[in-house]
């Protein structure tokens, strides 16, 4: 078989069973795919020694028959997740170094399942982000093009070298994180899958905290089936983690029937949006039809306080993330700054933040304590927590009306340029998240599904919102709307 890489989860699974390929075959065609796509900055820490020894241990285990559905299957790992002895430093200058001496339960469930680690894939600094633009390595770059317009694109944030390296083929799948939309907004943005499961549905140990409240990992693949072979593997009660369901995790893929019918769709009129481009609009009428073709019915519904989420998530979301970060003082691990004679333990911690965070951290941190302050935790935090519970509860009355699922547009633009808004106010990047940050601050399960392209010949995609804990449900949902929309593009490659 030829062009391996190119393969999804599902039919690399089918192809390693038959016989037809091996895991260490698979392997080495995206170690070379890596290789050769060093343009776009995805794969930030390489581990050809780990993939090819696990790819020989996968083979030997299907061999022997009874192997997992993700046994053989290479994936890249973002790098918020902690890997034993594996360069983990959330793509920030403070952790510069730091190589755990653990692996967070996600990266364990998988290799315990038998993927094979290609490496770590960038992403914005801390996770903090929305175009990937934030991070120490570099900005990572879509595989995509505008037309015939060399400028180099945004794969979205923070999840960026996932998306990037999913698009590009360059592994099968890999790990995201969204906090706000950074698994959504990235698989949107190059024309791959990308699901936000239940909060609580995923173990949060070992993946470098941003906002504790938020933070859920999920996988970003090329297909809904892939997404549903990935995440079943992914899930699971974890007692490191207070906030993990005790949960039977379903088998994800056998829910995959692409029958809808009867199923009740809500369309939110609050998520019309002023200003809204016109390519955005008809993707989502379209999306609408395709479903109500399928047998679904449309219901229009409201979500009243979705005006305020954005605004509540830039409260909540800094607060966690000014609390989190704390413990990077170049005490115990990470990077350390050069002190002068003189120098205190005050001195020591503010020069070392200073070098070590990223202008974006340090905003969200400074915005963030600010918020947490006496004289002001009750006018900010306390009222964003209280949005919080409202917008928490419009979701609850719709699901209680007998709406199975939610479709709105995933982003309200295509990808942009690097460059393009980042140094423009940052706000008008924070806006990239309307149409995600509710999903989180409900605990909601989100997929994004690519269904269209705009007219300059890059992906859009649509965002299916389920109820909690069925993801199963959700994931046929998108199932079928994968099935009609018939998404088959892919970049044209230049790197």
């Amino acid at each position: 078989m030829s062009d391996l890489n190119k393969l999804g989860l599902a039919e690399a699974r089918d192809a390693l069973r038959k016989g037809e390929t091996t895991s260490v075959e698979l392997t080495e065609a995206c170690l070379k795919a890596i290789d050769a796509a060093d343009a776009l900055n995805a794969f930030v820490h390489k581990t050809p020694e780990i993939a090819l020894e696990r790819a020989k241990a996968a083979d030997a285990r299907i061999q022997e028959g009874e192997a997992p559905a993700m046994c053989g299957l290479p994936v890249g790992i973002k790098d918020l997740f902690c890997t034993k002895g594996v360069a983990s430093q959330a793509a920030s200058k403070i952790l510069d170094g730091f190589k755990p001496e653990y692996e967070s339960t996600v990266s364990q469930q998988l290799a315990d399942a038998g993927a094979v680690m290609l490496g770590k894939l960038n992403m914005d600094e801390f996770a903090m982000g929305s175009s990937n633009e934030t991070s120490a390595y570099g900005n990572a770059v879509s595989p995509w093009r505008r037309g015939n317009d060399d400028a180099q694109l945004t794969p979205g944030g923070s999840s960026g070298g996932s998306a990037s390296a999913v698009a590009a083929d360059l592994c099968l799948a890999a790990t995201g994180t969204d906090t706000g939309g950074s698994i959504r907004q990235p698989a949107a943005f190059t024309g791959t899958v990308g699901i936000k499961p239940t909060y609580g549905r995923c173990s949060r140990w070992g993946v470098v905290a941003f906002a504790s409240s938020l933070d859920q990992a999920g996988p970003m693949t090329k297909s809904v089936r892939d997404a549903a072979i990935m995440l079943e593997a992914m899930c699971g009660h974890d007692p490191k983690d207070s906030t993990s369901a005790e949960l039977a995790v379903p088998n994800f893929e056998a829910m995959l029937t692409g029958d809808i019918k009867g199923k009740k769709i809500g369309i939110p009129k609050e998520y019309r949006m002023e200003g809204m481009p016109a390519e955005i609009e008809k993707l989502w009428a379209d999306g609408t039809e395709m479903l109500k073709a399928a047998g679904a019915e449309i219901v229009d519904i409201s979500l009243p306080h979705t005006k305020y989420a954005l605004p509540a998530y830039y409260v909540i979301a800094p607060a966690e993330a000014s609390s989190n970060l704390a413990r990077y003082d170049g005490v115990r691990y990470g990077n350390r700054a050069v002190l002068e004679a003189g120098d205190g333990i005050t001195e020591m911690y503010e020069k070392s933040r200073a070098a070590g965070f990223g202008q974006e951290v340090q905003r969200r941190v400074m915005i963030g304590t600010y918020v947490l302050s006496a004289g002001f935790y009750d006018a900010y935090y306390n009222r964003a927590r209280r949005v919080r519970a409202l917008i928490k509860r419009d979701f609850e009355e719709v699901f209680a009306a007998g709406v199975d699922a939610i479709l709105t547009p995933a982003t309200p633009s295509a990808a942009f340029g690097l460059g393009e808004m980042i140094d423009a106010d940052p706000v008008q990047m924070y806006l990239n998240d309307v149409f995600t940050v509710t999903v989180n601050l409900a605990g909601l399960p989100g997929i994004a599904v690519p269904a269209g392209l705009d007219t300059q010949g890059l992906p859009l995609g649509l965002q299916l919102i389920g109820r909690p804990w069925e993801e199963g449900d959700l994931l046929n949902t998108a199932y079928a709307l994968e099935s009609a929309a018939g998404f088959v593009a892919k970049p044209g490659k230049w790197w």
